[in-house]
């Protein structure tokens, strides 16, 4: 079938096309080239162990015949070269490699090589052309697209970071085949996210194709990816920077979520088996607090579990897993916010109290203990 093309426009940046299709990664050359990143330009491809042996052949090969001289440096695969040991690694390849301010930078692989390669590209020489090539469903769906880059501290996810548009994004939808069941269900919980807070016709097209997107047949695959990227878009082009409230809503389910992924420690679970456990939580939280339907949470529930995300058998005390979200970067002042959902579509910003949630954190353990 053939591409589908969003085309990203936020004020104050300059538009960028999204690609998905399954010849897209072919196309990266000639696509990198038409986006205004002319040849023949340096281009530094980041990449990670997983990838490299897949997709790097490809991707030099496409941007080597449209005129560009290409280098390529490959990171261990994991959360844990979401780093700053890595990006100075990074930084220090680039100037030894005497890349100047009028290269770019390629990130080929999921949303850890993209955060990371996109902070490096933000703040080497104050700043260089970033593309994003996605090879994950995650990566697609979410982080390739915004403008968020970031490493992790000790303290936290995504606590250092900028806020940086690519140039382009090709997400390839053929480099999904390679991608293990564990790897798609995680990018299928972000689709779930984002359906239950843009509105009724996605969510109910999520609930009515999950199976289908679930088996990774590619009319659903492409059409999901693309319903994702058109609403992201339209949230960042409200709140490019998280400065305005609106951008908030994309955390649902991120704020147990991380705690999760903190707790548990990277990699116990993936990062959208985090988010599909938190969201369960948020509905539940928000039966409590703002009235969010019974039948919602039912709804999620079975679209969570339809599209390969049950729920998690583990649980940390209620006390440890309100200090790691006091130390969330969503947080304000140690106060815990919550994006809770009234409806499909329907979400609002909330703080919860400590003794409400120490409470519904408890319940939440009892119910599956």
């Amino acid at each position: 079938m053939p591409a589908t093309r969003v085309n990203v426009s936020i004020p104050g940046e300059a538009p960028y096309d999204v690609r998905i299709g399954a010849a897209v990664l072919g196309d990266l050359g000639a696509d990198l080239a038409r986006a205004g990143v002319a040849p023949p330009r340096r281009v530094l491809v980041v990449t990670d162990g997983n990838v490299e042996p897949l997709y790097l052949g490809a991707a030099t090969e496409s941007l080597t015949a449209a005129g560009f001289a290409v280098d390529s440096v490959t990171v261990p695969a994991g959360e844990g070269s979401k780093s700053l040991a890595v990006a100075g690694e990074l930084w220090e390849a680039m100037a030894q490699l005497g890349l100047g301010r009028d290269c770019a930078v390629v990130a080929l692989g999921g949303g850890v090589v993209g955060d990371l390669a996109g902070f490096v590209g933000s703040t080497y020489m104050r700043g260089v052309t970033v593309a994003q090539a996605p090879t994950t469903l995650l990566a697609m769906v979410d982080s390739s697209v915004g403008g968020k880059t970031g490493v992790n501290l000790e303290a936290g996810k995504n606590l250092v970071g900028t806020f940086n548009q690519p140039a382009y994004v090709g997400a390839c939808t053929s480099t999904l085949a390679t991608l293990p069941e564990r790897e798609w269900a995680c990018g299928c919980a972000e689709v779930a996210k984002s359906a239950a807070i843009d509105g009724d016709d996605f969510f109910f097209w999520l609930a009515d194709h999950s199976v289908a997107l679930a088996a990774r047949d590619e009319a659903a695959t492409q059409e999901a990816i693309a319903r994702c990227v058109v609403f992201k878009a339209g949230v960042v082009a409200a709140d490019k920077t998280e400065s305005h409230g609106v951008r908030e809503c994309l955390n649902y389910g991120h704020t147990l979520g991380h705690a999760i992924e903190s707790l548990a420690g990277y990699g116990t679970f993936s990062h959208g088996a985090a988010v599909a456990e938190g969201m369960r939580f948020a509905a539940r939280l928000g039966q409590r607090l703002v009235g969010t339907p019974e039948e919602l949470v039912a709804a999620q529930d079975e679209l969570l579990d339809a599209l390969g995300c049950p729920a998690l058998p583990w649980r940390a005390p209620a006390p440890a897993l309100l200090e790691a979200m006091r130390r969330d970067k969503k947080a304000r002042g140690g106060e815990v916010r919550f994006v809770l959902l009234r409806d499909v579509g329907d979400w609002v910003v909330t703080p919860v109290e400590e003794p409400v949630l120490l409470e519904a954190l408890a319940d939440w353990g009892d119910a599956w203990a």
